[in-house]
């Protein structure tokens, strides 16, 4: 990390040229958009938003969130083109430099819901990403999930101690956790370069995905591995650690049962989720961290030379980039 405040690069151009590179911002854009379907549209979900059911949430449903999700997708390609622009700057002096597109993002958010927060660590996560991407772009860097995701991690340096241990008041659900708790949720993860959906989600997404099994069905697998594995900071607000605990016990044991695989898999998971509702307890972070996962998954890993998800645009970059 040190290294990279130490070592500042030239200045890079100030925007993509030519259609090659729009075409690239465009379907990094576009991965952004889809990441947020590919995890609301998820059924059953856990007592989160889906098309069974909206959880425990009063607040917000299928539509609401649908509408969220459109009103940031125009803004996506905003943290690409701003990355390759400051690709010159150190990455621990550049994240105020992405601070005002995320806010574009909340304002947008929150007029199309009417004032609900439907994604706003999602915006904070995936938009730090897409600025590594476009960082990295400038550099002529072979796009993979692994740089992206290191890239971003310098981009953080400091920013838990920095925002979470600051006096301002607390409004998001990690913020109120953290000083009970220790738990500080998107910042965290982001920091650490996002190591629980590389450790506990894509090894598990890839597998399944390589042996056959379908999105859907892969994906509903995974979220049980990442709330087994993960400090959801929204767990932890509405129900503490013991209600955190239960729940992660609870995915354990259904991931031993083999669930999503299993021919009951789905009706489990079903029951999963009325439980979850019934007591108020959203994995709300881990949902997010399902649409890191799916938007990662889009990219080569840094041994492979083509992506496997298909996309002309990233077997291109895989290929092109050294």
């Amino acid at each position: 990390m040190n290294m990279i405040c130490a070592q500042p690069r030239k200045a890079a151009p100030h925007s993509p040229e030519g259609t090659s590179q729009a075409t690239i911002t465009r379907a990094i854009a576009d991965c952004a958009g889809q990441a947020l379907l590919a995890e609301l549209m998820l059924t059953p979900k856990l007592e989160l938003v889906d098309r069974r059911n909206y959880g425990a949430n009063r607040d917000m449903d299928l539509r609401t969130s649908l509408a969220s999700a459109r009103a940031i997708a125009p803004l996506w390609p905003r943290f690409v083109e701003i990355g390759y622009a400051s690709a010159h700057i150190a990455a621990c002096a550049s994240l105020p430099l992405v601070r005002p597109t995320g806010v574009l993002c909340e304002q947008a958010m929150l007029r199309a819901t009417q004032g609900v927060n439907t994604h706003k660590e999602a915006i904070f996560s995936l938009g730090l990403l897409c600025f590594a991407a476009g960082r990295l772009l400038a550099r002529e860097t072979r796009l993979t999930r692994e740089r992206m995701c290191s890239e971003v991690a310098g981009i953080c340096v400091g920013c838990v101690n920095r925002e979470l241990n600051s006096t301002r008041a607390a409004h998001a659900a990690g913020e109120r956790v953290f000083p009970r708790d220790g738990m500080t949720g998107a910042r965290v993860e982001a920091a650490s370069g996002f190591i629980t959906v590389r450790m506990a989600a894509l090894p598990v997404y890839d597998r399944l995905r390589l042996g056959g099994v379908g999105e859907d069905v892969a994906l509903l697998q995974v979220l049980l591995y990442l709330i087994a594995a993960n400090d959801d900071t929204n767990l932890g607000s509405r129900g503490g650690l013991a209600a955190l605990d239960h729940v992660r016990a609870y995915a354990r044991q259904l991931l031993r049962e083999g669930v999503a695989l299993a021919p009951d898999g789905v009706k489990k998971m079903a029951a999963f989720d009325d439980a979850l509702v019934a007591h108020h307890l959203s994995p709300g972070g881990t949902a997010d961290l399902l649409g890191l996962t799916w938007f990662l998954a889009q990219f080569p890993t840094v041994h492979e030379g083509a992506d496997r998800s298909g996309s002309p645009a990233f077997r291109s970059m895989a290929s092109s980039r050294s």
